[in-house]
C-alpha cells in the first residue's frame, strides 16, 4: 500500500490531468497502427503513421503518464512537496498541445512538426525545472534521486535530438549524422529516460506493494552504474560507428539489466505480503520481458541479425516492459489516488468502500495477459512478415489496452 498523507501530496486534478489524457493517446496510437498494419507487418517503420503512432504511445501516453504519476509520487518519495502545482498546468497545456498537434503534423505533414515540437519541448523543459526545483528541497538525496535525476537527463537529450531530426526534415540538412542522432534518440528515449526511471521509482513502490522489509539495498548503486556504463558505451559506438563498442555497450546493458531483476527478486523475497495483487505480479513479469529482450538483443548482436530485429524487439521492449510496468503501476496508483482524495475524510463517520473494491484484480489478469501475448503475436507476424497474424495480435494488443484504460477511468465512478 502506498504511503499515507505526509503533507506534501500534489492535488489530484493535476497528475489526473495527465493521466487521462495520456488514455486518450494510448487508443489514438492504436488506431493508427491498425490503419497501417500491412506496412508494419513488412518491417517498415521509418513512414510518418508509424512515427505519429510511436510518439502518441510513447509521448502522449506514456511520457504524460510518467509526468502525472511523478507529480504525485516524487512529493511522497522524497518527502517534499512539489515547487510550483500553478505552473504545473501552464507545464501541463503547453505539454499537451506541444505533443499533440506534434504527433498529428508527424502524420499528415512531417516538415511542418518543427514548430509544435519547439513547444513540446518547452512543455518538457518546464517538468523538468519543476523536477530540479523540487528535488532541490530533498532534505537528503538518495539513490532514487540518482536514477532520476538522469532519466530526465536522458529526457531532456531525447527532445533536442528529436527536434534536431525535425529541423533536418524540415530543412533537408544533416544527412551526415542523421543516423547516430536518430539511434541516440531511440537509446535515450526508451532505455535512459523510461528504463531508469522505472528502475527508480520500483525501489519505491516494490518494498511497498509487496510490504517487503530488511533487503540491503547497495546492489541499487551497482545496477545505476552498471546499466549508465552500457547507455554511455552504445551512444559513443553511433558516433564513433564502432562496432565491437556497440556490442560491448549492449552487453553491459544486458548485465545492468539481470542486476536490477536480481535485485528485485532479493526484495520481493523479504515480503510480508504473501499474496501479491494480480496487477503487480504482471508489473513483475514486465522486468523479466525486459531483461529477456536484452539478453535477445545481445544474442542478435552476436549472430548477425541485429538489423532484422531490432525494429521487432524495440515494439517488445515498448509494450512488454515500459508499457506493462507502467500499466501494472497504474492499476495501484490510480485507485489509491481516488481513493484518498474522495473518502480518506470520510474514514469513522460512514462505510467507504475498500481500495480493493476500487478495481477488479481478476479482470486484470485477462487483459494484461491478452496484451502480453498480442505483442508476442505482432513480433511474430514482422518476422514472418504475415500481414494477417499482424492484425490478429495489434488487434488482441488494442483490446486490452483500450479495456485496461476504460477501468483505470471507471475508478473516477466509485
Amino acid at each position: 500500500m502506498l504511503q499515507q498523507h505526509t503533507g506534501n501530496e500534489t492535488a489530484i486534478r493535476l497528475p489526473f490531468a495527465f493521466i487521462l489524457s495520456g488514455l486518450a493517446a494510448l487508443i489514438l496510437s492504436q488506431a493508427i497502427l491498425l490503419m497501417n498494419g500491412n506496412l508494419v507487418s513488412d518491417g517498415i517503420f521509418r513512414i510518418p503513421p508509424v512515427w505519429s503512432a510511436a510518439h502518441l504511445l510513447l509521448l502522449g501516453w506514456a511520457l504524460m503518464t510518467a509526468m502525472g504519476a511523478m507529480y504525485q509520487l516524487v512529493p511522497v518519495a522524497f518527502l517534499t512537496p512539489i515547487w510550483s502545482e500553478k505552473f504545473g498546468y501552464i507545464q501541463f497545456t503547453a505539454t499537451f498541445f506541444g505533443i499533440g498537434i506534434f504527433s498529428v503534423m508527424l502524420y499528415v505533414n512531417p516538415p511542418k512538426a518543427f514548430l509544435p515540437g519547439v513547444l513540446a519541448l518547452a512543455g518538457i523543459l518546464m517538468f523538468i525545472f519543476q523536477m530540479i526545483m523540487t528535488l532541490r528541497k530533498q532534505a537528503k538525496p538518495s539513490i532514487l534521486t540518482l536514477f532520476v535525476g538522469t532519466a530526465l537527463f536522458c529526457l531532456l537529450t531525447t527532445i533536442v535530438l528529436g527536434i534536431l531530426m525535425a529541423w533536418f526534415i524540415k530543412t533537408g540538412d544533416g544527412s551526415a549524422i542523421y543516423g547516430a542522432v536518430f539511434n541516440s534518440h531511440l537509446l535515450l528515449g526508451t532505455a535512459g529516460w523510461f528504463t531508469l526511471l522505472i528502475f527508480g521509482f520500483s525501489y519505491k513502490m516494490v518494498p511497498m506493494f509487496s510490504l517487503s522489509h530488511g533487503y540491503d539495498m547497495k546492489m541499487a548503486k551497482i545496477v545505476y552504474v552498471v546499466y549508465s556504463l552500457g547507455l554511455a558505451a552504445l551512444l559513443i559506438s553511433f558516433w564513433a560507428e564502432n562496432a565491437f563498442l556497440a556490442g560491448t555497450g549492449l552487453a553491459i546493458l544486458a548485465a545492468g539489466f539481470i542486476l536490477f531483476s536480481w535485485h528485485i527478486k532479493h526484495i520481493i523475497s523479504k515480503r510480508i505480503k504473501k499474496k501479491l495483487d494480480k496487477p503487480f505480479i504482471f508489473a513483475l513479469l514486465g522486468i523479466a520481458f525486459g531483461a529477456a529482450i536484452h539478453v535477445a538483443a545481445l544474442a542478435a548482436w552476436m549472430s548477425g541479425s541485429f538489423s532484422s530485429l531490432i525494429g521487432p524487439l524495440i515494439y517488445l521492449y515498448i509494450l512488454l516492459w515500459i508499457a506493462l510496468s507502467i500499466l501494472g503501476y497504474l492499476y495501484k496508483i490510480v485507485p489509491f489516488l481516488w481513493w484518498t482524495h474522495k473518502y480518506s475524510g470520510e474514514i469513522g463517520k460512514k462505510a467507504v468502500p475498500s481500495l480493493k473494491d476500487m478495481v477488479s484484480d481478476k479482470s486484470a489478469v485477462p487483459l494484461f495477459s491478452m496484451l502480453a501475448a498480442g505483442s508476442l503475436i505482432v513480433f511474430s507476424s514482422i518476422l514472418t512478415k504475415i500481414a494477417a497474424l499482424f492484425y490478429i495480435g495489434q488487434t488482441a494488443v488494442s483490446i486490452s489496452l483500450l479495456a485496461m484504460s476504460v477501468t483505470i477511468i471507471l475508478v473516477l465512478k466509485k
